[in-house]
């Protein structure tokens, strides 16, 4: 089995875009929810189960669903307090907190967020500056008012309560496929199908191969890896209210719950992005992706599927920038091995700079690649953590708030703070006192909402 090769006919398009909910706007320099997308489109659905309708795409389905089960029962967070229970808000506000957040800085802010708003009741009513003020430490301030307003929506609109179907978690702005799904799934015990960051990954290497470096933005593609995902959940693919008896239901539930929890856990400890553990993951045998590998060297391993993975972007590149290099013959190609689509996983820290064979960062990349403390996010988040350490209800007029944002604030920032302050109020995390509109903007004062 671990020899078997993998038609790639099947999902060839399947190279999805970077996904996560609706939840941002510039300030977590995401585009929305692709998911969202995929499901309006007038396209045809593609039957996913027909096309993985093969002896050796079944096996390893099955296999899979084994080995990584039993891995996950010995290996998985079951820690994590989010997993202790069903409640659906308490879940919303994890998977809200775990966008582009490291587990590690959510658990205390977790527990303290539910201490603070134990019920969607609660959150929906609360000053949004209290909201914003127990964000603090979180980054990407724009969740906590989304968050909120999911709160005020559930109250005014499903009788102060989260709905239960895809469909109607779907309805609530600011929550897309990934977090619907998740919560269908993880709160309402559905065999309902989401995909981040690491079940991509995970999916994609197990049953197609070495991922490209490259996922393919669009309907298309977006579709695909939601239609793998569906087709690899455990249990039969059959609707779990209408054909299954009550206990093969529950069976088909719990094991769908454990396998996508599983899931991102090997995609976080082991199946990662830039660094891959292959020698310790359940799933080495049946991988399509390690297959590839001991087809290109003798000793494969993880070192080996991302030294191979990085080599064929390396030589992607070199044929799109084929014509420039001969326009330019002075200008040598080099070429950007990071995975610019997948920001959950870090980069490798343990390769090794003096490899010839790894491809570069190039210095166009590296060239328009801002320090971070110089972007608009960053003081953005200056803005608001300064507003946050204010008592509740006092200001700021701008000429004592540009001092605390930029240590090299002179008066000549003005218009840039007034920029800044006014698309925070936009978004609903700064409000104007005074001066909204006056010509001496030097006078003008803000706080939290």
């Amino acid at each position: 089995m671990s020899g078997a090769t993998i038609s790639r006919h099947s999902f060839v398009s399947c190279q999805p875009a970077r996904w996560q909910d609706a939840f941002f706007s510039h300030e977590a320099a995401d585009q929305g929810d692709v998911f969202a997308m995929a499901e309006t489109d007038d396209a045809p659905q593609r039957n996913a189960t027909d096309q993985f309708a093969t002896p050796v795409q079944q096996e390893r389905r099955a296999q899979a669903h084994t080995r990584l089960l039993t891995w996950y029962a010995r290996n998985g967070r079951k820690t994590l307090p989010w997993r202790h229970t069903r409640d659906p808000y308490a879940i919303l506000v994890s998977e809200v907190m775990l966008q582009q957040t490291q587990v590690e800085r959510v658990l205390p802010k977790y527990q303290a967020f539910l201490a603070r708003f134990p019920t969607l009741a609660e959150l929906a009513v609360a000053p949004t500056s209290e909201v914003i003020k127990e964000w603090a430490g979180l980054g990407y301030n724009l969740r906590a008012v989304r968050l909120q307003q999911i709160a005020q929506a559930a109250m005014s609109q499903h009788e102060g309560t989260l709905p239960a179907t895809l469909a109607g978690l779907l309805s609530l702005k600011g929550i897309g496929r990934y977090t619907a799904g998740a919560i269908a799934c993880f709160a309402f015990g559905q065999p309902i199908a989401t995909v981040d960051t690491n079940i991509r990954r995970v999916l994609w290497r197990v049953f197609m191969g070495i991922e490209s470096g490259e996922w393919q933005k669009g309907t298309s593609g977006t579709r695909d890896i939601l239609a793998l995902a569906e087709w690899a959940l455990p249990g039969p693919s059959l609707p779990a209210d209408e054909t299954l008896s009550v206990s093969a239901n529950e069976k088909k539930t719990d094991a769908s719950y454990d396998w996508q929890q599983a899931l991102m856990d090997l995609g976080a400890t082991v199946c990662q992005s830039r660094r891959p553990l292959c020698e310790r993951c359940p799933l080495t045998a049946i991988c399509a992706a390690y297959a590839e590998v001991a087809t290109q060297t003798l000793f494969p391993s993880g070192e080996a599927l991302a030294r191979l993975r990085d080599e064929r972007i390396a030589l992607r590149e070199v044929r799109q920038q084929a014509p420039h290099t001969r326009q330019v013959a002075e200008s040598r190609a080099s070429y950007d091995a990071n995975d610019a689509n997948d920001t959950s996983i870090p980069a490798d820290a343990s390769s090794n700079p003096t490899d010839a064979r790894r491809p570069k960062v190039s210095k166009a990349k590296q060239a328009t690649q801002q320090s971070f403390t110089s972007t608009t996010r960053y003081f953005r988040g200056r803005i608001v953590d300064a507003l946050r350490a204010l008592p509740m209800g006092a200001s700021l007029a701008l000429s004592e708030l540009g001092p605390r944002v930029k240590p090299d604030y002179t008066p000549a920032d003005l218009p840039w703070l007034r920029g800044l302050i006014a698309g925070l109020a936009r978004d609903g995390l700064a409000r104007w006192v005074s001066g909204e509109k006056e010509n001496d903007m030097s006078d003008a004062r803000v706080s939290l909402p």
